[in-house]
């Protein structure tokens, strides 16, 4: 494990593991706080975080962003679980917040159905979920057509009014998504179990706590869809943050990380 630079802007370390499943590149504030780890968007990687770092250390909790997807998103189909498992106990973390957006959302409920007794709480941002319910995955293409895939990823990923008036935001957005790093994981995650598999059925077992978010201008997860899952989650909370869209985190940072911290300090 090699270790990065601390500054009082990034108080971070960068560091990259070496896994039985290969290298894996991760940010870590260290220190003793409870941890909370942040699972990224399959558009994106850990860089993406940057809005989060200050307020979740300042507030007391060790940061961890996780290149769980490896630098080009490699394959997202299968199961990250176990190599976000395997570093979280090299690092000594024993039980923590699971964070996760977009894609990196049904990363963590797929954790939350194998290593549920490590998690503190878990909240989904912005995230389709990985549900595979048939009547879920039918509604997903009539919201999202072939198409939509071809839009360029910032016109689905950021909200209209965000892009109208932040367009240095945007680009700085653009810039993180795809940072290259050849050293970090590039192999293919292990195939879903049938366990891990997200379901309905499934989701309305977990007995954690869990906050659902998303933005009123998400195109992937609209507020329609997020009720959706609130209805299959027992004793969710739930929040929609206003003129954002798929990516609440960096649209709306200090509304997105108060309503994170509020939550995971009642847990």
């Amino acid at each position: 494990m090699n270790g990065g630079g601390m500054n009082a802007h990034t108080p971070v370390t960068d560091n990259i593991a070496e896994l039985s499943t290969g290298k894996i590149f991760y940010r870590d504030s260290g220190g003793s706080g409870v941890p909370v780890i942040f699972l990224h968007a399959a558009s994106g990687s850990s860089m993406l975080w940057e809005h989060q770092i200050p307020a979740f250390t300042q507030a007391g909790f060790r940061f961890i962003a996780i290149d769980y997807r490896g630098v080009d998103g490699a394959s997202g189909a299968g199961d990250w679980s176990d190599p976000i498992d395997e570093l979280l106990t090299r690092l000594a973390v024993d039980r923590f917040h699971l964070l996760g957006t977009a894609a990196g959302g049904g990363t963590a409920l797929q954790y939350a159905l194998g290593y549920m007794n490590r998690l503190r709480s878990i909240i989904i941002a912005n995230s389709h979920g990985n549900v595979q319910d048939a009547d879920y995955l039918d509604m997903g293409k009539r919201m999202r057509p072939p198409a939509f895939d071809a839009l360029p990823v910032d016109l689905r990923e950021l909200g209209p009014s965000y892009r109208a008036a932040n367009p240095e935001g945007v680009a700085r957005w653009l810039a993180l998504s795809s940072p290259v790093r050849p050293s970090a994981n590039t192999r293919k995650p292990p195939s879903l179990s049938a366990a891990r598999t997200v379901t309905w059925a499934r989701l309305e077992a977990l007995k954690l706590p869990v906050l659902l978010v998303t933005g009123d201008a998400d195109l992937y997860t609209p507020p329609s869809v997020l009720r959706l899952f609130a209805r299959h989650i027992r004793h969710a909370e739930s929040t929609i943050i206003p003129e954002t869209g798929h990516s609440s985190y960096w649209e709306s940072p200090e509304l997105f990380n108060r309503t994170v911290l509020e939550f995971i300090r009642k847990h």
